[in-house]
């Protein structure tokens, strides 16, 4: 250790220069980490919040934009409550809709239409909950397009008119749109397409209005994994659905599929890309070592002693410059306009670092096996 640590305090500006090339490489593991959790968030932070085990989508309804292909009616709910393990089964609506503020404001939002009464329904932060047939419970994050307690949304076309009466205190987007909730009675009335102008009401929620909704949402005793407590197979035989867990349910938000794959090839060339840099220059670093190296065998410096001096330089330089890399990095993520999708989160952050390391410290070791194979009559001159 005491010779690697020598080496990194003579050879400054060469292992300043790798130093610099690594924490700019764990600088950009931390946007993508940040990046990926953000759009993550955004797509599919309405249903993460969804205190849901799974949920029944119509059976044979694409996975793609499933939410918008399904249609489930009451039957297909009641067979599911029916089930040994399924402790509530309700019907859950998902549409997307656009309008216009009373100050001219355009807002887009996803409507979950849930029953008012049921572990659907959410517990807002501020405001009041779901109850009249034309409130809405919306996101936080809708606060950001303008919305305030009280605010009307007139939607596009039709003209019916939605007011807020509650936030949800958190992040609820869907395809990333916010969230409002409202009760599913009146998303089944929005859903006809014949919703009149102005304000919903008890009385003509009543008089027209479809029983269908796009899913039916799952949850099972004590939250236990659906899987687990409820024979699946029997369940979507009797409704004729075909059930997702909620992990399964998130790639049916549009888009969320391909921006996570994205994402993810991304971030696997480059881990490859930072194993690949250590290695090559640990490789060249060894070739020029070769002959110090070969004096060292000479005189009885066991292999591991020299492997584990390699292997210290590239855990310090790991170490130190990912470390610079990392909080540079958290400090950029902060300074971030609000209406990016970047979210950084200690788990998603520390696996990402341990990547970088740990690869980096596998490129440098394979690099390093050079030396078992310094002879030492290199140095003795047994190359003239």
């Amino acid at each position: 250790m005491f010779l690697a640590l020598r080496a990194l305090g003579h050879q400054r500006g060469r292992f300043l220069l790798m130093g610099t090339v690594i924490g700019l490489l764990a600088l950009l593991t931390v946007m993508l980490s940040g990046l990926s959790t953000g759009l993550v968030n955004d797509g599919v932070s309405g249903l993460q919040n969804l205190p849901a085990s799974a949920v029944a989508f119509d059976e044979g309804t694409k996975e793609d934009n499933g939410f918008s292909r399904s249609v489930v009616d009451p039957a297909q709910r009641d067979a599911w409550a029916e089930q040994d393990g399924v402790a509530d089964a309700e019907l859950f609506g998902v549409s997307l809709a656009n309008g216009t503020t009373a100050d001219g404001e355009q807002v887009d939002l996803t409507l979950f239409g849930v029953e008012p009464s049921s572990f659907l329904a959410p517990e807002p932060a501020g405001g009041d909950g779901l109850g009249a047939p034309g409130g809405i419970v919306v996101s936080d994050t809708a606060r950001d397009e303008g919305l305030e307690l009280g605010d009307t949304v007139e939607l596009d076309r039709v003209g019916t008119e939605l007011t807020v009466v509650g936030f949800t205190g958190r992040q609820d987007t869907f395809g990333h749109v916010d969230v409002a909730y409202l009760p599913l009675a009146t998303w089944q009335y929005l859903a006809t397409g014949r919703s009149q102008e102005g304000a919903p009401t008890a009385d003509l929620v009543a008089a027209d209005h479809v029983d269908t909704a796009s899913v039916v949402a799952l949850r099972t005793d004590g939250g236990a994994d659906l899987a687990a407590v409820v024979d699946v197979v029997t369940g979507d035989a009797a409704a004729g659905t075909t059930t997702r867990s909620m992990d399964e349910a998130y790639h049916a938000s549009p888009g969320f599929t391909a921006e996570t794959m994205t994402i993810e090839m991304i971030q696997v060339f480059l881990y490859a890309i930072a194993a690949l840099i250590v290695g090559a220059f640990f490789s060249v670093w060894t070739v020029q070592r070769q002959h110090e190296l070969a004096v060292l065998r000479a005189v009885g410096a066991p292999t591991g002693f020299l492997l584990r001096d390699g292997v210290t330089q590239a855990a310090a330089i790991l170490a130190v410059f990912t470390a610079v890399g990392v909080g540079v990095g958290v400090g950029l993520g902060a300074l971030m306009p609000a209406g990016m999708p970047f979210a950084l989160e200690a788990g998603p952050l520390v696996v990402a670092t341990a990547l970088m390391v740990g690869l980096g410290l596998l490129g440098a070791a394979l690099a390093v096996l050079r030396i078992v194979r310094i002879d030492p009559l290199t140095a003795l001159g047994g190359q003239r």
